[in-house]
């Protein structure tokens, strides 16, 4: 029985509601070898992908190409330490919006400094403090997803009614896209001048 319009955004707030971020204290506190570390990122995070039972968010060749372009420091005796798993998470984020390249830059700022660190602020502090915002900016994206859903309902009133829900369907996506695209262009503005900050600090202090 195909779904109506009010039962797909219910979905869809739902879904929302279902996402919970990687907690530290469930990563174990051992070093893992590839396998394992594959298989608890992918075991935690399936239900994160379009399609759950296939895809997979992580692979031997994506790790180590991260490690080859030196955005996931290189294993130490072919085990990852529980901060190799916090930045992997933090690379599958990022890893839709920003390029490779980006990315990388961005964390690159980060992991010079406190992967591995444990006597200032550690890494695992720094994943901490980011994914505490989770809570309220889900709340937040609820609301704005139903708002844009709203307009959405309205719009085009004159097409064809075999065509309405197509094209009512189309004009949220638009909506969504377009929240999407605009804040890539801020994300990309701001990396650029965060990564920028930073070398010119590096430079006068050197």
């Amino acid at each position: 029985m195909e779904k109506n319009r009010q039962e797909v955004l219910e979905e869809l707030l739902s879904m929302l509601d279902q996402l919970a971020y990687v907690r530290p204290e469930e990563i174990p506190n051992i070093d893992l070898y590839m396998d394992q570390v594959l298989s608890f990122i992918n075991d935690r995070t399936r239900y994160l992908t379009r399609n759950p039972d296939e895809d997979k968010i992580f692979t031997k060749t994506m790790i180590n190409n991260y490690a080859k372009t030196k955005i996931l420091p290189a294993p130490v005796k072919k085990k990852y330490s529980k901060d190799h798993i916090l930045l992997l998470l933090l690379i599958y984020y990022f890893k839709g919006v920003l390029s490779v390249g980006d990315t990388g830059e961005l964390l690159g700022k980060i992991t010079e400094r406190y992967f591995g660190n444990n006597e200032e602020m550690t890494f695992e502090d720094i994943y901490k403090e980011v994914f505490k915002l989770e809570a309220g900016e889900i709340e937040f994206l609820k609301k704005d997803i139903v708002e844009k859903f709203q307009i959405a309902e309205g719009t085009f009133p004159d097409a064809p009614e075999e065509s309405k829900e197509f094209f009512k369907t189309f004009a949220f996506i638009c909506l969504l896209s377009y929240d999407v695209f605009m804040k890539k262009l801020m994300i990309e503005k701001l990396v650029d001048e965060c990564c920028k900050s930073v070398e010119d600090k590096i430079q006068k202090e050197k």
